[in-house]
């Protein structure tokens, strides 16, 4: 089998945490090809980890190299992958605060201008899966579960999901990009987790402050931050 250099490959990992409030943070793709995947292998420890290691698959999911299964979740992330191709990196964490909410099955809502900087609306939470769904193909069903979710939103000024019962996932452009989405999710979840807790009948802020914010740097005509050289 044909060696995917990692560089060029959609690379799907577990990482060690990006910081103390993110735990588990699971990476499903970094890099920007479409090559393939590297995913982590299931059950070996963070502090083992060499690159070597990784898994090479290919988008469907057929194998290229291996010396360990892959991620028990690569069938969720495949779904993701090949609904939303612009998607450079997908962690998926268990990080405290923002898996609070999945847990209570509430949506995150939009309570400051900080939420409103990277989040062009909640964060969404899923169905929870059927019977049949967890019977069945469950991680590939928990891809679709997503995608569905998604079919109505768009995923780029929304680009974080909460998966009912499991964990928030989120995605960006790029590896690094993907990767700071999750810690900012995570702060997201705790400062709305505080608001609420302070203020249980507060009401998210107004739609025209939220739009402000979120399209004075990520819309046309984006005027927030310095000039890029083009």
């Amino acid at each position: 089998m044909r060696r995917i250099p990692i560089h060029n490959a959609k690379v799907s990992r577990v990482a060690p945490p990006v910081s103390s409030s993110v735990v588990y943070l699971f990476i499903s793709r970094l890099g920007c090809t479409v090559t393939g995947v590297a995913i982590k292998p299931r059950g070996v420890p963070y502090h083992e980890l060499a690159p070597e290691h990784m898994v090479i698959t290919k988008l469907d999911g057929e194998i290229v190299e291996a010396t360990f299964r892959p991620s028990s979740d690569l069938a969720t992330h495949l779904e993701i992958y090949n609904n939303f191709p612009d998607a450079g990196g997908v962690p998926h964490t268990h990080s405290e605060c923002a898996t609070s909410w999945v847990q209570g099955q509430r949506p995150i809502p939009c309570l400051g201008t900080t939420h409103g900087d990277y989040f062009h609306g909640e964060i969404p939470g899923t169905n929870c899966l059927t019977p049949d769904e967890i019977a069945g193909d469950y991680e590939k069903n928990t891809g679709i579960v997503i995608c569905r979710l998604l079919q109505n939103l768009d995923s780029k000024s929304v680009p974080a999901v909460l998966v009912a019962g499991h964990g928030p996932f989120c995605w960006g452009p790029t590896a690094t990009a993907a990767a700071h989405k999750a810690v900012i999710l995570e702060s997201m979840a705790r400062m709305a987790y505080y608001t609420v807790t302070l203020a249980g009948d507060v009401q998210p802020i107004a739609s025209e402050l939220h739009d402000k914010h979120f399209l004075r740097k990520h819309g046309h005509g984006a005027y927030h931050g310095q000039v890029k050289d083009k």
